[in-house]
């Protein structure tokens, strides 16, 4: 930040604040700012140093003297140099004030990592949900040891490193007083247990790699994209911590000729000029099997009509399905006799502007207008 605001401004406190509440304005700004509550401010851990380096002057009575008399530009002629800036990122920052979690204590054992895979259904799935099975590979308890890292019958101790805390911790003195920084013990990994003869098959991890199947129920009226959360279905975690999730995406099979509109399905029939002049029935494919609609007298190019209930259903809600539009395609003939290209011509005359509606005269006639 370029320019240096009021350091009671940052914390947000009064200039008659005591000690006490300037380090409660400061853990609450910190709480604001911490990355495991705001991913989503880009600027947070420029704030979070400007908030440390606040702290580190107010908290300071001699540094608060000074910079109440005569400002920012009082420090700068004392030689003052804030020590947060020197951080290279914000976790060292928090790990400096407050220990390894951000707030006191030790982030613990690490919980397992999410699993994202994909599945493929029909758009006739889609009516009534279905079932598939996905297999995927994910970290779990080994099931030799069920996940405590020792042979079987054999004993588990106290780790001797960290007294079965699961942690280390450092204290150091620094230019914002005593600070003490937690880290997980590098020999039990934060378990606080280490076995004595371990596990064979995960080498006294009490994880491993397996392949995992599982069978996964897709709801009604999923869309193409949509992901299906199983808790507790991804990596399993540190001893202690909870196992991630899998994310299962859903792919819509496209069907062709048929778009999705939501609930709604939209297919383009094509119908002879003819059939569009004089009215039919015709015959069209509905996810529940074929189903015939009218063909009104004088039907236009793009005009539309529809099939209530047709359609889909509505994720998580009732079972009332959308519509199956239909939009007609008046495809003109080609490649015509000299007899029906003369039958052509004499409809093409018969007509009034009655029978033509609000698109003038025939093509045959405005070629003729146009050709003399």
């Amino acid at each position: 930040m370029s320019e240096k605001r009021d350091y009671y401004e940052v914390l947000g406190v009064s200039r008659g604040a005591t000690e006490k509440e300037i380090k409660k304005a400061f853990r609450v700004v910190a709480r604001e700012l911490h990355p495991d509550v705001n991913d989503h401010d880009p600027d947070a851990e420029e704030k979070f140093k400007e908030a440390a380096e606040a702290y580190e002057v107010l908290s300071d009575s001699e540094r608060r003297q000074t910079y109440d008399r005569y400002g920012h530009d009082g420090l700068r002629s004392g030689g003052y140099q804030s020590q947060a800036q020197g951080f290279a990122s914000i976790d060292d920052l928090f790990s400096a004030f407050f220990g390894g979690s951000g707030f006191g204590g030790s982030r613990g054992p690490a919980p397992g990592a999410d699993i994202a895979v994909q599945v493929e259904i029909e758009l006739e799935d889609v009516l009534e949900g279905t079932t598939r099975e996905v297999e995927y590979e994910a970290v779990a308890n080994c099931d030799h040891c069920r996940g405590n890292g020792a042979e079987p019958g054999t004993p588990i101790r106290t780790c001797e490193r960290c007294h079965g805390t699961g942690e280390l911790r450092t204290v150091a003195n620094t230019a914002f007083g005593q600070m003490v920084r937690s880290t997980p013990c590098d020999r039990c990994h934060g378990d606080g247990r280490v076995a004595e003869e371990p596990c064979k098959v995960c080498s006294g991890l009490g994880r491993r790699h397996m392949e995992q199947k599982r069978l996964i129920d897709i709801p009604a009226g999923i869309e193409s994209g949509q992901r299906i959360r199983i808790s507790g279905s991804g990596h399993a975690g540190e001893p202690g911590a909870a196992p991630g999730d899998l994310y299962v995406e859903v792919l819509v099979a496209e069907k062709e000729g048929v778009v999705r509109d939501g609930q709604d399905l939209i297919t383009v029939v094509p119908v002879d000029a003819t059939a569009a002049m004089v009215g039919d029935r015709i015959e069209v494919e509905t996810l529940d099997g074929p189903e015939e609609v009218e063909l009104d007298p004088g039907t236009q190019p793009g005009a539309e009509t529809r099939l209530k209930g047709k359609g889909l259903p509505k994720l998580g809600g009732s079972r009332r399905r959308g519509d199956h539009r239909f939009v007609f395609n008046v495809v003109i003939p080609k490649n015509l006799s000299d007899e029906q290209k003369r039958l052509a011509r004499e409809l093409d005359d018969s007509l009034t502007d009655e029978n033509r509606g609000p698109g003038g005269s025939g093509i045959f006639t405005r070629m003729r207008r146009a050709f003399g």
